[in-house]
Parts: structure tokens; C-alpha cells; sequence
């Protein structure tokens, strides 16, 4: 077993360790578990590379047998001096506040309130850096009181918590790269970021979405090229997409800004921000209702535009509330397609994602380019919103092209979805992929999913960024080509019908003729023959 491999198996360990102790305290699936979760885990992060980036300031520290004695004999002086060393994405942290302190305060009264206090302290002393903004300009800091979630025996809850936190350091994995932390947050999060929440429920996005549309924005070849450019997605979740899209270009040479409505997505995004590497975007994250409010604004109060945008919108969402509002004169242009009609009955079923993707369009630089994830029904409805953006995408020729994928490849969703790939650069060709025939059913969960091999998603991906045209796969066509199928996107509709042609002599010819002739008269005499039959069996009948 590598390295990598026993770190990531304790990691998992640890996530498992502090769930079971959830559970012995009642706390199992119960609501407010995953943020005991994953504050404690995020603790236990920025804990550890503090530990990890003071050695490495002070050698002396760091080759220490015992770190934390070399360390408090520092004076406050000495150790202000340090921290204001560290990297902006390092949190300070005081003396008193590291886990080994904690560890050995256990056995104080009321420790619950020193554990609660530890970590409040933290959030406070980085509120500037960690903290997420509502809407409205609140802060949501990193941690809050955790032992209030326990009915009773708060003490020897909060011990539990950190005799799990002793086991092992993460100060060797911090050079890991985006696949590792990718791993490890899609698994500490896998039990809490499901549709089982409501209306606001986040969907883990697959990777195979995500790595194609990742890919297929920032093509290898000039991946290189991409410099200081701004990544948005106005439906963040808990970021799936801006992490691969971010990976792509590289971490140090990307802002990521986000809004999502959920403040538990906007806490989940900054947890995987932290782990990636992008904390210098945690002040960009906001918790607010993009399509009524949206935040990221310019000075002159427009809205602020992108170089990247990704997006897996909500397919169905109820906005009767406030969709008279988004009529008004100052979002025409931002809504130049309209707004969807409300239903009597299903006001769910209102189709949220064709005013994302408005604002998506609207929200992208002269030269931006943008991946959405939409129902398929939309690349080929007749008329309506769906039709009017497609239209526009056409005729302004700011559209890259579309992948259709298999059925399933969501498995809490029945909906088929393609993704739309917008590019205001691209005025030529566009490129019309049909993945649905690809990949392999499995079951998960109680429900069947589809997935992708990794020749698979490197076949779209490569098709795509050559625009190759592949027989009953893909095809490459012109705006006008576009237009004149009544603006279809389906590549299907453009595939040609091939009719194989055999080459035979006359004198097969005429024998197959001669073939067809007397199978016909064949046919025909016994056609007779059963017409006579039934003339008389009807001849026959009486009313009596």
C-alpha cells in the first residue's frame, strides 16, 4: 500500500470515527450531524497545517522531538512574528487553542465549554479570511458551539471528539493534489449532500460530468495559456464543478465566485475550498438567491461578468413568489427571453434552469465561455424560452456545441441532461455529440445509475475538443445548418441515413426480379383464393 493510499485510509477512519461518535450520543442522522462532522474535520485540517507550515518557517521547531515545547518557549513576540509569516490560507491559531492542548484539558470541568470556546475563538480570530457572506453582508464564520447538539453528558461527548482527533496528522498529505482531496470530501460529505432535505436539496454532481466539462472549457493545449481569469457558478452546491474547473486551470492562476441559496452548500464549498488550495476565493462564496438577488455586482452596480462559467442548475424549483418581480424593466435584459409561466397546480414545475441559463449567458465577458447542465428536452423544444435562447445562441454565434449524455448518469434523477457548451469566441463550426449509448448500468442505492468508463469520458472529451465528426456519434455543423432544423442541437437530427449498396451483375438482376415477380404472383393467386373463401363464408350468414 503507497502512502497516499494509507493517509487516505485514515482520513476515511477518521470521518467514520467521528460519525460512530455521533451516534453514541444520538446524534446518528440526525440533522445537525454533519456539521459537527464537518466542523471537526475542518479543525482538525487547519490544526494540523499550522503545525505543519511553523516547522517549516522554524527549522528549529520543526526538527524539535517535541514541537509544542520548542513552540511555547517562544515568547508572544517571537510567536506573533511567526504567524504573520504564514500564507494567507493558513489560519492562526493560538497556543492554547492547538488539539494537543485540548487533548490534555480533558479531564477539566465543564470541558464542553472550553472545546465549544476553542473552536469559536478560531473562527473569530479568522473571520476575515474563512468566513462566508450572506446576501446581505452577514458573515457566517467557520465554527459554532458543536456541544449544544448533545442533550446530555456534553463533557464526554466533546472528549470523545478529540481522543478520535490524536490518532494521526495530516501534516504529510498537504502535497497531495486535487484527486486525493477530491476523494476525501466527496466521502465525508456523502451522507449529508442528498435530495432527502426538500425543495433546496443539493445533487453531488457526477465526476464524469464535471471532468467533461471541465476538459472540454480548458482543452490541455490551452490549459497553459489560461491566466488570473474568474470562475463562476451561480448554483454552486457544494462547488463539484468549480473544483474541476479550477483543477484545469490550475489553482494559483483562477478566482472562484459562487451563490447558492443553501447555506449548508455555501458551508460545504468552503470546505472545499480550504482542502483545494483556494482559500484566497472563501470572500467570494455567498449564500443568497442568485436569480433574484444576485450578488457579484460591479462598482456601477451592473453585474459583474466572467471569463468561466459552470452550472448544474435546479431542473424544477418554485419561484412563484418573486417571479413577478424578475419582470421588471431592470432584469429585461438580463431575462431576454422571458420568464416561465406559473402552473395552476405544479408550481414546481416551473422550469428554474431556463432563467439560469439567461443569467449564465447575460453574466459571461465578451470572450467567456460557459458548461451547463440542461434537461435534454430543451435542445430540441419546439418553441417557448427554450427555443428563444437557443436562437440567440445561434444567431450571435456563441455556441461551442452540446454532449447528450446516457440515461441515468444522475441516479437521483430520471431526467435525461445534456450539456451545453457556450463559447462567445466560437463563430464557426459546432460540435453535436450522442453519448447516450455509452457507459455501464450499476445499481446504487435502490436506484440505477449509469457510468462512465474512463475511455469513455476521454472519447467525448477528444471528440469534442477536435471537432470530429463520428459516425452515429457526433457531427460537425455550421450556425446555418443549425437554423435551418428549426435550431436543433440533437445530433441525431443531424446524423445521415446510409443506404449500403451492393454491386451485381444484369444477370443477377434479372434472376432477382424474375425472384420478386413470382413471389408476388404467388402471393397474389392465394390472395384470390382467400378472397373467395371469405366472400362465402359470408354468403352463409343469417340473422336467425
Amino acid at each position: 500500500m503507497t502512502t497516499t493510499q494509507q493517509f487516505a485510509q485514515q482520513t476515511k477512519k477518521l470521518i467514520d470515527d467521528l460519525k460512530s461518535v455521533c451516534a453514541n450520543y444520538g446524534l446518528g442522522n440526525d440533522g445537525n450531524e454533519f456539521k459537527i462532522i464537518t466542523q471537526v474535520f475542518l479543525y482538525k485540517f487547519l490544526n494540523d497545517k499550522f503545525v505543519y507550515e511553523i516547522k517549516q518557517l522554524d527549522k528549529r521547531i520543526g526538527n524539535a522531538k517535541n514541537w509544542e515545547a520548542a513552540l511555547n518557549k517562544l515568547s508572544d513576540d517571537e510567536y506573533e512574528m511567526l504567524k504573520m509569516q504564514l500564507k494567507e490560507s493558513t489560519a492562526h491559531i493560538k497556543k492554547d487553542h492547538y488539539i494537543s492542548t485540548l487533548f490534555a484539558r480533558q479531564n477539566e470541568p465543564n470541558f464542553a465549554d472550553i472545546f465549544d470556546s476553542t473552536l469559536v475563538d478560531i473562527a473569530r480570530d479568522n473571520s476575515d479570511i474563512f468566513s462566508v457572506l450572506t446576501g446581505g453582508g452577514e458573515k457566517i464564520v467557520l465554527f459554532e458551539n458543536l456541544s449544544k447538539y448533545v442533550t446530555d453528558k456534553r463533557d464526554d461527548f466533546c472528549k470523545a471528539i478529540v481522543n478520535k482527533l490524536t490518532g494521526f496528522s495530516f501534516e504529510h498529505i498537504f502535497n497531495e493534489k486535487f484527486d486525493f482531496y477530491a476523494t476525501i470530501f466527496e466521502y465525508l460529505i456523502k451522507d449529508y449532500n442528498t435530495n432527502s432535505g426538500g425543495k433546496y436539496a443539493e445533487y453531488f454532481t457526477p465526476h464524469a460530468v464535471a471532468k467533461i466539462m471541465a476538459r472540454c472549457l480548458v482543452p490541455k493545449k490551452n490549459g497553459r495559456k489560461v491566466q488570473n481569469v474568474t470562475c463562476y457558478d451561480p448554483s454552486a452546491g457544494s462547488g463539484t464543478l468549480l473544483m474541476n474547473l479550477a483543477h484545469e486551470i490550475g489553482e494559483d492562476k483562477c478566482t472562484i465566485y459562487s451563490q447558492d441559496i443553501s447555506q449548508k452548500s455555501s458551508g460545504l464549498l468552503r470546505l472545499n475550498l480550504i482542502l483545494n488550495n483556494l482559500v484566497h476565493s472563501i470572500h467570494n462564496i455567498i449564500k443568497g438567491n442568485t436569480i433574484l438577488e444576485p450578488y457579484h455586482k460591479k462598482d456601477n452596480g451592473k453585474l459583474e461578468q466572467f471569463d468561466y462559467i459552470v452550472s448544474n442548475p435546479p431542473f424544477k424549483l418554485d419561484f412563484s413568489d418573486y417571479s413577478k418581480d424578475l419582470e421588471s424593466k431592470e432584469n429585461h435584459d438580463r431575462f431576454f427571453a422571458g420568464v416561465p409561466k406559473i402552473p395552476e397546480k405544479k408550481k414546481e414545475s416551473m422550469a428554474i434552469y431556463l432563467m439560469f441559463l439567461q443569467h449564465i449567458i447575460y453574466s459571461l465577458k465578451a470572450k467567456g465561455k460557459a458548461a451547463v447542465v440542461v434537461p435534454t428536452g430543451f435542445i430540441t423544444a419546439q418553441s417557448g424560452i427554450d427555443m428563444k435562447i437557443r436562437q440567440k445562441l445561434v444567431n450571435e454565434k456563441m455556441l461551442a456545441g452540446v454532449v447528450s449524455m446516457p440515461s441515468n448518469i444522475f441516479a437521483n434523477t430520471g431526467t435525461n441532461v445534456s450539456i451545453l457548451f457556450i463559447d462567445k469566441t466560437n463563430k464557426e463550426d459546432v460540435v453535436l455529440i450522442d453519448a447516450s449509448n455509452l457507459g455501464t448500468t450499476v445499481k446504487d442505492g435502490k436506484n440505477q445509475k449509469t457510468v462512465l468508463s474512463h475511455t469513455e469520458e476521454d472519447q467525448i472529451i477528444s471528440t469534442f475538443n477536435n471537432k470530429e465528426a463520428v459516425d452515429d456519434f457526433s457531427v460537425v455543423v455550421s450556425y446555418e445548418d443549425i437554423a435551418s432544423k428549426n435550431y436543433s442541437l440533437s445530433a441525431g437530427q443531424y446524423f445521415e441515413v446510409k443506404i449500403e449498396h451492393v454491386d451485381i451483375s444484369c444477370d443477377e438482376f434479372k434472376s432477382k426480379m424474375n425472384d420478386f415477380t413470382n413471389c408476388l404472383d404467388k402471393l397474389f393467386s392465394e390472395s384470390t383464393k382467400l378472397e373467395r373463401v371469405i366472400k362465402k363464408q359470408l354468403s352463409g350468414l343469417n340473422y336467425e
